[in-house]
């Protein structure tokens, strides 16, 4: 059976006149786009311009809510309650299923964003309360989640759509969670070692720790860092080394969990 794999990464967070990313260049390489919708990044033109650009490539628009915190760009972790968690979602969504639609498209799925993410890889109740706002918006909205975390089971008892994804330049502790960037090694820089890392863990079904331990998990998407420096090289280098061994790269499913 030919192995296949969904291609994503975070764009539209450039801010007013600061650039941030090479979205366009991306959206050559990627099969769907997670637009910032304005709390951790982005702006009301800067998500006009990424979801005009995705419908244009026919790459899946997802939207990506943060926290709300640009000076930290959402990568910082602040107290807030599941009903804010709520809230702060929807908030996002609807904005993103706004901007799509005046682009003559759809948001298709929902993956939250840095602090929050992370928050909610390990917290089920806070990852339900967001969800629960995405579905409250589109019953039919795929959840990208972080694979084997609370997200994924958050996902999975509220029978929603679901990909699961895997990070490409990210190292993995032995519980499942990414390592925080602040230590050294968290970020993988060099290209050959992202894809193959990238390709050993969809070709064994499992996430691949720093250590080498295999945690069996669902795979269905590779996230790529669109803010890292060379993102667009590494995006190439990453797709060229999965079809070259096979792999067909297509936009997830989503499926239902049960």
């Amino acid at each position: 059976m030919t192995l296949r794999i969904d291609l994503n990464a975070d764009m539209g967070e450039s801010f007013g006149p600061w650039p941030m990313g090479a979205d366009h260049a991306l959206l050559d390489v990627i099969t769907s786009a997670n637009i910032a919708c304005g709390f951790h990044a982005g702006d009301p033109d800067v998500m006009a311009t990424a979801m005009a650009q995705a419908v244009a490539k026919g790459v899946g628009i997802g939207a990506h809510p943060g926290l709300p915190d640009l000076q930290g760009f959402g990568r910082r972790r602040l107290q807030i309650t599941p009903a804010e968690a709520h809230n702060l979602t929807a908030y996002q969504l609807g904005a993103a299923q706004g901007m799509a639609r005046q682009a003559g498209g759809q948001v298709r799925h929902l993956k939250l964003h840095g602090a929050l993410a992370n928050m909610a890889a390990e917290d089920e109740t806070l990852a339900r309360a967001c969800f629960e706002a995405a579905l409250a918006l589109d019953p039919e909205i795929i959840l990208l989640v972080i694979a084997g975390t609370a997200q994924a089971r958050a996902a999975t008892a509220l029978r929603a759509r679901i990909a699961q994804e895997i990070f490409a330049d990210r190292a993995y502790c032995e519980d499942g969670l990414l390592m925080d960037r602040r230590l050294p090694g968290a970020v993988i820089h060099d290209a050959e070692a992202v894809c193959t890392r990238s390709l050993e863990m969809l070709r064994a079904g499992a996430i691949i720790t720093a250590k080498g331990t295999h945690l069996p998990a669902q795979i269905d998407t590779i996230c790529l860092h669109g803010d890292t420096a060379g993102a667009v090289t590494l995006a190439r280098a990453l797709r060229n080394t999965l079809e070259r061994a096979g792999v067909a790269v297509t936009a997830f499913d989503g499926t239902r969990a049960t």
